[in-house]
C-alpha cells in the first residue's frame, strides 16, 4: 500500500493558509502532512502574512500531531517547539517512498547550490524560496519545491504538493495542477 503525503512549506503563522493546507490534506486523502519549515514566525525579510495569527495555527497543527512530519526552517526556533506537539527541530528527514530515496529539508542550508551528499537519482524536497518548481541537478537528482502556502514569490500561487505512487503533483489551492513528475 502506497502512502499519500501532502507536502507544504512556509506557513509563517498565517491562519488562513494553515486552514487551507489542512483542508487540502483532508480533501486529498493524505496519510501524512510533511511540513518543510517556517511554521509559526514570518521572519524579518517577509511582510506579515494576511491573517498572521501563530497562536491560532498552533492548535490546528497540534490536532494533527500524529499525521505530521516536520523539518526546521530558518524562522523556526526552540520556543516554537515548546508549543508544538510534534518534532520540528531536525534539519532534514530521509524518507523511503515506494523505492524512491527522498531527503526533505527547508532549503536554507541544503539546496541546489549547496546540496547534501546525494546518490544518483535521489530526490531533495525543500521550501524556503517560496517558489513552486522542479529542477534537475547533480547526478540525475531532482529538487522539488512546493512553494509557500502563505507568502508566494515571483508571481507563483500559494501551493502545495501531493505525493502518491512515485508521483509528485504541485497544485494551487483551487486544485489546478502546476506540474506533475512521475519517477
Amino acid at each position: 500500500m502506497t502512502m499519500k503525503i501532502l507536502i507544504c512549506s512556509d506557513i509563517h503563522g498565517d491562519l488562513d493558509s494553515c486552514k487551507k493546507a489542512l483542508e487540502a490534506f483532508k480533501k486529498e486523502g493524505a496519510d501524512k502532512l510533511l511540513l518543510l519549515g517556517d511554521i509559526l514566525y514570518h521572519g524579518p525579510r517577509n511582510d506579515l502574512p494576511p491573517t498572521y495569527a501563530p497562536k491560532g495555527v498552533i492548535p490546528l497543527l497540534n490536532e494533527h500531531k500524529n499525521d505530521i512530519i516536520a523539518v526546521r526552517g530558518n524562522c523556526d526556533a526552540e520556543v516554537d517547539q515548546m508549543v508544538l506537539d510534534f518534532p520540528i527541530m531536525q534539519d532534514f528527514a530521509v524518507l523511503e517512498l515506494d523505492g524512491l530515496s527522498v531527503l526533505a529539508t527547508h532549503g536554507h542550508k541544503f539546496n541546489v547550490s549547496c546540496p547534501p551528499p546525494l546518490k544518483k537519482g535521489e530526490i531533495m524536497l525543500h521550501g524556503h524560496t517560496h517558489i513552486v518548481k522542479i529542477e534537475e541537478f547533480g547526478d540525475e537528482n531532482f529538487c522539488i519545491n512546493p512553494g509557500s502556502v502563505s507568502i508566494p514569490k515571483e508571481a507563483t500561487p500559494r501551493s502545495y504538493i501531493v505525493y502518491s505512487e512515485r508521483t509528485f503533483t504541485a497544485k494551487d489551492f483551487d486544485g489546478n495542477v502546476i506540474f506533475e513528475k512521475k519517477f
